[in-house]
């Protein structure tokens, strides 16, 4: 378990010194979680390999990973009742905006698709 531990900080450090250096407008982790893919990809690693153990260990447990999130949310809860309004709104129109952008791309995906037969 610690050796697979070990391997995924390591590969987040990475990330993180690869964006830094490059000064590339991606987190660090995604870059580290694409590096780890690659490895994992390359040494064919089966579902005994120390860093799948390790990763398997960590979702039997991601509800833990909530409990910061959720302290922040009771820390600012008079906040967040005093800026209902604008946090509904915003949810409200971001959800729209979304919903249209893929309404938007279905329909020329369909197009595009639809031509080429």
């Amino acid at each position: 378990m610690i050796s697979g531990l070990t391997w995924l900080l390591a590969c987040q450090l990475v990330g993180e010194v690869l964006v830094r250096l490059t000064d590339a407008p991606v987190p660090g982790p995604v870059v580290g979680m694409v590096l780890l893919f690659v490895l994992l990809q390359v040494r064919r690693s089966g579902d005994d390999a120390t860093v799948v153990r390790a990763a398997d260990g960590l979702l039997r447990h991601l509800q833990l990973l909530f409990v910061p999130a959720g302290v922040g949310v009771v820390v600012y809860l008079g906040t967040l009742r005093d800026q209902a309004l604008p946090i509904a709104v915003a949810l409200l129109l971001s959800w729209l905006v979304g919903l249209a952008a893929v309404a938007g791309v279905t329909v020329a995906l369909e197009r595009l698709v639809g031509r080429g037969r």
